[in-house]
């Protein structure tokens, strides 16, 4: 018999996708319309319109149908939807408009799409993929994946059978890695893994050895040789940079972030919260050549670096992650490569060396004052999770959508910092679904222990910490507690 964490994580996997729907192919659709049995602990069920996003079974739930199964509970909510906006409220009486708990009807049939609405709860934004539909009703209603929800609502979920979803108001919010990859939920990653970078210890990791195109997350080395230059009197975050013709060649291509042009002049620090933030490709590139001269030279510090590190699977093509292509005649397109436990190696380094990264990193925007424009975080966790600072998003067609969290937790003596590194998820929604599943296991390892199962167990991965100093702190931080 499964156990309730086991059904959560089985439930999360497929977004509680057991619920019926009206009949459709295998093949890809855009949304169709279901209907879902959702029960409370309080004894109510409820009919609750559900939208399948283009697969049968990747389903999105409407919230005005849950917020009156959850009304007069402890979980109760209530809801203002517009055209392009969301803003739920927990602990609050949600006020019926008279469209919930009906089933789709003739002239219902969604006219909307997955994205990134505005969304806010208890008054702060937040980032969620939802889909919002105006009804024939004329009122507007908000889809959202329930695990998504349940995240917000700090709810327990099961599903107790086919089409019906059990919402426990009373327990809160657990995530089992170990259930979700028994049930196939990274079969649509390249990898995983979640740790404590203070202490080095692996709370769960999933094809975490294997070396897979990182894309921007590259940028992290980039950093790292950028504090090492800053470190050794190299430079100075306040250095003025000029920037090159093939900088400028970046910022005018398909690729290009921020619009650099030969002959600017900007600061080695916006350069970096350029290179951190929105992840401008000719930022990094003109760090490379600030650092280097050139950045064939400074892939060979790159290098270097990780033979330093002990990254045994990391490989460098350049500075900001993007597909490189040799001169052959028919050329080959390569990507930085990296596993994700050389990742954990490389990040819990940086975050002990050089902690200020965060203070870039946590930022959802910054100003880069030298050259007179605002950038944003690209990071969506930094709306969802209190204690999220940083680090690093990446995508390319090879590559998937890759993220990089940091966040801290106190043990009440000492704050870690807890890192989440996903490879190769197939895009942005799932990318953040994965990484806050995995920040928020992250949360309960450390407050409680990691699960340990027979293909995964709590470790300490060799060479780590890899700095001198780290591993002095860690002996007297472990001695301490004894």
């Amino acid at each position: 018999m499964k156990t309730i964490c086991q059904k959560l994580c089985s439930l999360i996997l497929s977004a509680a996708l057991l619920c019926a729907v009206l009949p459709i192919s295998a093949d890809a659709v855009s949304q169709v319309p279901g209907v879902c049995q959702v029960q409370t602990d309080t004894g109510t069920t409820c009919s609750v319109k559900t939208l399948d996003q283009d697969y049968e079974r990747n389903t999105y739930f409407s919230l005005r149908d849950i917020a009156m199964a959850l009304n007069g509970t402890d979980k109760s909510f209530s809801l203002e939807i517009t055209a392009d906006a969301v803003s739920l409220n927990p602990g609050n009486v949600y006020i019926p408009v008279g469209t919930e708990n009906i089933l789709w009807g003739e002239d219902d049939v969604p006219d909307t799409s997955l994205r990134r609405n505005e969304f806010k709860a208890g008054g702060q934004k937040v980032s969620y993929y939802t889909m919002i539909a105006r009804l024939s009703s004329g009122y507007y209603d908000c889809f959202m994946m329930a695990a998504d929800l349940a995240m917000i609502l700090d709810v327990n979920l099961t599903a107790p059978g086919p089409g019906s979803l059990q919402i426990d108001t009373m327990d809160s919010f657990r995530v089992s890695p170990a259930a979700l990859e028994q049930e196939g939920y990274f079969y649509g990653v390249n990898s995983v893994l979640a740790g404590d970078a203070t202490t080095g210890e692996i709370y769960y990791q999933y094809q975490a050895d294997i070396a897979y195109p990182i894309a921007s997350t590259s940028k992290l080395m980039t950093c790292l040789l950028t504090m090492d230059a800053i470190s050794s009197g190299l430079i100075a975050p306040a250095d003025l940079v000029t920037v090159s013709d093939a900088v400028q060649a970046l910022a005018d291509s398909g690729d290009g972030v921020i619009p650099l042009k030969a002959g600017d002049q900007i600061t080695v620090q916006d350069l970096l919260a350029g290179a951190l933030l929105p992840s401008s490709n000719e930022c990094a590139l003109c760090l490379a050549e600030t650092i280097a001269g050139s950045e064939e030279n400074f892939v060979r510090l790159m290098d270097q670096k990780a033979r330093e590190l002990g990254l045994t699977q990391a490989v460098f093509y350049n500075s900001n992650g993007l597909p490189s292509y040799t001169d052959d005649p028919v050329p080959s397109k390569r990507q930085n490569r990296m596993s994700a436990q050389d990742m954990f190696r490389l990040v819990s380094y940086l975050l002990k060396v050089y902690p200020q990264v965060t203070d870039i990193t946590s930022l959802e925007k910054a100003p880069l004052e030298s050259i007179g424009i605002e950038v944003r975080n690209t990071n969506p966790l930094l709306h969802n999770l209190p204690d999220i600072t940083g680090l690093k998003t990446g995508t390319t067609n090879k590559a998937g959508a890759c993220l990089v969290t940091s966040l801290t937790a106190d043990d009440g003596n000492l704050e870690h910092d807890l890192v989440v590194i996903v490879l190769g998820t197939e895009d942005s929604v799932e990318r953040g679904r994965v990484s806050e599943l995995l920040a928020r296991y992250a949360l309960q390892a450390f407050q409680e222990g990691a699960e340990v199962s027979e293909n995964e167990a709590s470790q300490t991965p060799g060479n780590l910490p890899v700095h001198a100093e780290a591993a002095v702190d860690r002996i007297l931080k472990t001695a301490g507690k004894q």
